[in-house]
């Protein structure tokens, strides 16, 4: 225990009573929880198999065990896993008192989605993946088919969906991921005797990363929990960034009304960031009301002040990081962070044109990605109608009832029509009939409209807009992003923004797929090299750190997600999000923000976050201008026209070097504005005036 300070000595020592340790950012919480563990058996006699921790990753659960035990050499007996771990280890042991063998199989997503096909034939899989996700979220809070599942999924019929998948998993005697912590807790609550049992057997118990707990895992903990049990939890409230997920912030927030005697003791010290960055950090996250509240603070000195700079564009914003970090060099201890996956790409792009090494963590490099091998390999086919490769992966994607079958038809037209598949494609109709047919005749005839268009435009990047739109493409992804919450469609957007330098026609287009296979080339070539800068979102940064970090895309929309609407939950998670990304920065902190975004071929007039107002004064530097000639005109602001009356500004767009406004007005029209012409016909009105 040396070295510990007052508060991690105290939560090391702590006795029996419920324990929260309040652990701020780069506070010590894993030394805090390994070292309590060690002193329990080192101290306080407990025997090791005697203790129970759990956490969210075997990552986290394989440095815990290793740091114990360099500890404590005997103490092999403590279980440490993850929940998801333990509540498989719990099941197996006591599965016949559930009518289930010890044996069973854990079904993964896909699996789950199949057994859902068995049992409804005609549903699509898109569907069914909804359902998959559904019954996962409603495991997650322990609800079960008899229960209210309304705020899971409103449709009257999913009800009776998750009863049958229910059934039909009984019957095979099989779990999913979802009964690895519903089930147990089932267990406990029937099984009186059994919960006696685990209760007399663990009794300490610790849980790391406390603030990612769901609903179900807070039942199990209760379950789990008895009057002599030694219980301590360690997590931070404001770094519970993962709702989309299933995790209850309210879990922690109300630790001590669901565990009477509750001792708090707040880990506040920083080890890792100079004061100014703690004290940006603190003064950010203080404006959330729904947390328990500390202060970070740190022994390190003041250090540099954190540099907010407002750009232009996306272009100048990457440039202005880019000439920033060449300056500085140190790639190794360098991190871009960014909201949304899709603005790695102008990173990506012009980090290579600038020589600077780059790795992406967490996710495929921008042109590796699904959605964006999609619409390239339907790119390519339009190029090049000979282009087997693109054609198998496009042609019955989404899906066009395009089976192996059908497909083998269009393949031994190729030997008559030279090797063009759209010609094949063609000849093999005469002989198709059903959905097949219909869906090729489809396929074929929006390839062929497609590439009459081709010729006719000046620039790329409404061609591939229509391309991905008329493709199905975008609505195939857009259900995905549904489902899984990804990011699929704000990809496509940004690579339809990437192909706005290029001209139109059959020599843009292969301009542009070049440039995609040569970026794919390079950045195989520099994956072995470790000094690189590291691009992530911001949600991947959690437990990382950096001596300098770059904190860009704060915009309205951007970062914060949303709008004016949006949930304010939601945005306490997003400035709880901001609070992890600032707390990354060891030395070094920065801010961007551009002034104008192109974002599906489209310049947009953008605001700055409201965070950047939250940043204390005497902690930042500010460069550039704040805001653009039109920023009086923001979505959502209310004017008078003469001519259109009231209404309210819809959209701000940056178009051939003028601001365009869309406008809706209380009588139904709609308009579309530009400032610079008609300035003296609009008034801008307040709340009152309204």
């Amino acid at each position: 225990m040396e070295g510990l300070n007052e508060q991690q000595l105290e939560a090391v020592t702590h006795r029996d009573n419920p324990l929260l340790i309040l652990a701020g950012a780069g506070s010590g919480k894993t030394r805090v929880i390994t070292t309590r563990i060690a002193y329990l058996i080192d101290q306080f006699g407990f025997d090791p198999s005697s203790i129970l921790a759990v956490t969210f990753t075997n990552k986290a659960a394989a440095e815990m065990s290793e740091r114990v035990h360099a500890m404590i050499p005997d103490a092999y007996g403590v279980m440490i896993k993850t929940f998801h771990s333990f509540g498989s280890w719990m099941l197996r042991r006591n599965a016949p008192l559930l009518g289930m063998k010890s044996h069973f199989t854990i079904y993964d997503d896909d699996d789950v989605i199949s057994l859902l096909k068995t049992i409804f034939a005609d549903a699509p899989r898109n569907e069914l993946r909804r359902y998959s996700k559904d019954i996962s979220r409603a495991k997650d809070d322990c609800l079960t088919p008899d229960d209210d599942l309304h705020t899971i999924n409103p449709d009257p019929d999913f009800r009776e969906i998750y009863r049958s998948y229910e059934k039909k998993l009984r019957e095979i005697g099989n779990a999913d991921f979802g009964d690895l912590i519903s089930l147990p807790v089932r267990l406990l609550r029937e099984n009186e005797e059994l919960k006696k049992r685990i209760q007399q057997k663990f009794r300490v118990i610790l849980v790391d990363e406390y603030q990612d707990s769901n609903g179900a895992q807070f039942q199990l903990l209760k379950e789990l929990s008895g009057p002599d049990t030694w219980l301590a939890v360690v997590g931070d409230d404001d770094q519970s960034i993962y709702r989309f997920r299933g995790a209850e912030v309210k879990n922690i927030l109300t630790f001590g009304e669901s565990f009477l005697k509750t001792k708090v003791i707040k880990l506040e010290e920083n080890y890792r960031s100079t004061g100014n960055i703690l004290s940006i950090a603190s003064s950010v996250v203080s404006n959330n009301s729904g947390r328990l509240g500390k202060t970070l603070w740190t022994r390190k000195g003041e250090g540099s002040k954190a540099k907010v700079y407002f750009t232009e564009n996306q272009i100048s914003e990457v440039q202005l990081c880019g000439e920033n970090i060449i300056a500085n060099g140190n790639f190794m201890s360098t991190a871009i962070l960014y909201r949304t996956n899709a603005q790695s790409r102008e990173f990506e792009s012009t980090f290579r044109k600038m020589g600077i090494p780059y790795k992406l963590v967490g996710t495929l490099s921008f042109y590796s990605r699904e959605e964006i091998k999609d619409t390239v390999a339907f790119l390519s086919f339009l190029s090049n109608t000979k282009d087997e490769v693109a054609f198998r992966r496009i042609v019955n994607k989404p899906s066009r009832g395009l089976g192996r079958v059908s497909q083998e038809k269009i393949y031994r037209e190729l030997m008559s029509h030279s090797g063009d598949l759209l010609e094949a494609s063609a000849a093999a109709l005469k002989s198709m009939k059903g959905k097949g047919a219909k869906g090729l005749k489809e396929f074929c005839d929006t390839c062929n409209l497609l590439i009459k268009d081709l010729g006719s435009v000046d620039n790329l990047s409404p061609f591939v807009d229509r391309v991905i739109r008329e493709s199905g493409l975008l609505e195939f992804h857009r259900a995905q992003d549904e489902i899984d919450h990804s990011q699929k469609v704000r990809n496509l957007e940004e690579l339809v923004t990437a192909a706005d330098q290029y001209q139109g026609g059959l020599n843009g287009l292969s301009e542009f797929l070049e440039l995609i296979e040569l970026d794919q080339t390079v950045l195989e070539q520099e994956e072995n090299d470790p000094d690189r800068v590291t691009l992530i979102t911001m949600h991947n940064t959690k437990g990382l750190e950096f001596d300098r970090v770059f904190i860009t895309g704060l915009e309205e929309g951007l970062f914060p997600r949303g709008d004016d609407d949006t949930d304010e939950e939601e945005i306490e998670e997003e400035r709880r999000l901001f609070y992890v990304s600032i707390t990354r920065a060891k030395k070094e902190l920065f801010f961007t923000s551009t002034r104008r975004r192109m974002l599906y071929g489209r310049t947009e007039d953008r605001f700055p976050s409201r965070f950047l107002e939250e940043l204390p004064e005497e902690f930042v530097d500010t460069e550039g201008e704040v805001s653009s000639a039109s920023g009086e005109y923001k979505p959502g602001t209310r004017i008078y026209h003469e001519d259109y009356g009231v209404g309210v500004i819809n959209k701000n767009l940056f178009n051939n070097g003028h601001t365009v406004l869309h406008a809706i007005f209380e009588s139904g029209r709609t308009a579309v504005l530009m400032p610079e012409f008609c300035a003296h016909k609009i008034e801008k009105l307040g709340m009152e005036e309204w």
